[in-house]
């Protein structure tokens, strides 16, 4: 067959065209791929930020009472102290 055959030359470009449609839908592929991979650590982290809110809201509830156990504590050691006081200065 010569080089300059219509066929030969459509069979070419029927190659390569299919060469370059397996090449974009590879890249295609890996595109999703990626995508599907950046979706799931956006779920992941979005869990984890769910999770983490939680966790810090049931720290600052603690952390607030704790603070009014330490005031009212405070309070008590300060009735305390005075009560002390006065007793020590009626047996002076």
């Amino acid at each position: 067959m010569p080089h300059d055959d219509p066929f030969d030359a459509a069979r070419m470009r029927l190659r390569t065209a299919l060469e370059r449609l397996e090449g974009a839908v590879d890249a295609r592929l890996e595109r999703e791929g990626a995508l599907r991979s950046v979706d799931a650590e956006v779920q992941r982290q979005t869990a984890d930020r769910g999770r983490l809110a939680r966790e810090l809201d049931a720290a600052l509830a603690r952390g607030e009472r704790l603070e009014q156990a330490n005031r009212e504590v405070s309070k008590r050691l300060v009735d305390a102290m005075e009560r002390v006081r006065k007793v020590l200065d009626q047996h002076k």
